[in-house]
């Protein structure tokens, strides 16, 4: 790994098409605008067109000329997902990178998705499972075989899968129900590699993390209920982010590397290489022992497949 890897590194994108789901802001904007800065085509996918609309010219200012549009997709909904594979089929005949980033953080109160699935495994797992299950032809049409990357987080050393309640409908905790969907997405991932080599499929999949990134939905998640003691954890956990954290650009970074860089390599998993990989240059990150489960990770599939009604195997 070329050390302390900037996006200036990656080599030329252009012709290349990318997708960056949840790019209206944070870690997903930044991925995206490095992305063109390298001369890919970049789609900002959201769920909300004031917001994509915002980040596209605020990407026109921060790099005329790069070639970026905003697409339309909840992550939240199956019907959505679907709707949006169907017509890129229709536009393009290839994705050369997905990043997987949209996602939802530590709700205060157990909320579901419009497939009735716990927001946050549905979002932050199902829903990437479902996109990149869509676009599996188009990916694998790429020249030079598509790039999955999936956004994982430090939370998924907290994780937990826990099988009779997914859905957390028994007994829901925040971030409980936020590191099961972490841990998740690393798992997804890191099948989705043996997956790809056991098919043959000309497809990349590669996890990464951002540390301890101060972005949006770091800011509005920690610590959510309104009591004077929730408000000063929040307040102490914000300062603890700004003080021992990086910002939402140097958080993209492992983002960014699995997505462009020649040295990253299929079933990897990036992320700072600071103290408890909260911070600092691209290295490679700890994976828990929990995502290298085969056992948990053919469960898991199968229960994706499922609850999806895509098939990715």
């Amino acid at each position: 790994m070329t050390r302390h890897w900037t996006v200036k590194q990656a080599p030329r994108l252009d012709g290349h098409l990318a997708l960056v789901t949840g790019a209206t802001g944070g870690l997903g904007y930044q991925t995206a605008l490095g992305l063109a800065s390298r001369g890919a085509r970049v789609m900002l996918a959201g769920r909300n067109p004031e917001k994509g609309f915002a980040a596209l010219a605020r990407m026109q200012t921060e790099l005329p000329g790069a070639d970026a549009s905003f697409r339309l997709v909840d992550m939240a909904s199956l019907d959505s997902i679907a709707s949006f594979a169907h017509d890129l089929a229709q536009e393009t005949d290839r994705l050369d990178i997905l990043v997987n980033n949209a996602g939802v953080m530590g709700t205060p109160r157990r909320l579901e998705t419009a497939d009735g699935f716990e927001l946050q495994f549905g979002t932050n797992f199902l829903g990437p499972f479902a996109l990149t299950a869509r676009l599996r032809t188009l990916l694998c049409a790429a020249p030079q075989g598509g790039r999955v990357v999936t956004v994982a987080s430090l939370a998924a050393l907290s994780g937990r899968i826990v099988f009779d309640d997914l859905q957390a409908r028994r007994r829901y905790a925040p971030f409980r129900a936020y590191n099961q969907s972490k841990l998740a997405d690393l798992i997804f991932a890191l099948e989705l590699d043996r997956q790809a080599r056991t098919h043959n499929w000309p497809l990349h999949s590669i996890a990464a993390h951002p540390g301890w990134s101060m972005t949006d939905i770091a800011a509005s998640r920690l610590g959510t209920k309104q009591g004077l003691q929730e408000r000063l954890t929040r307040l102490g956990a914000i300062w603890a982010f700004r003080l021992m954290g990086q910002s939402a650009a140097d958080g993209a970074l492992p983002i960014e590397f699995a997505a462009m860089a020649a040295e990253a390599r299929d079933g990897g998993y990036y992320g700072p290489d600071g103290w408890g990989e909260r911070r600092g240059h691209v290295a490679e990150a700890i994976i828990p022992p929990a995502a290298r489960d085969l056992a948990i990770a053919r469960r898991l599939w199968a229960v994706a497949e499922r609850l999806t009604g895509t098939a990715l195997s």
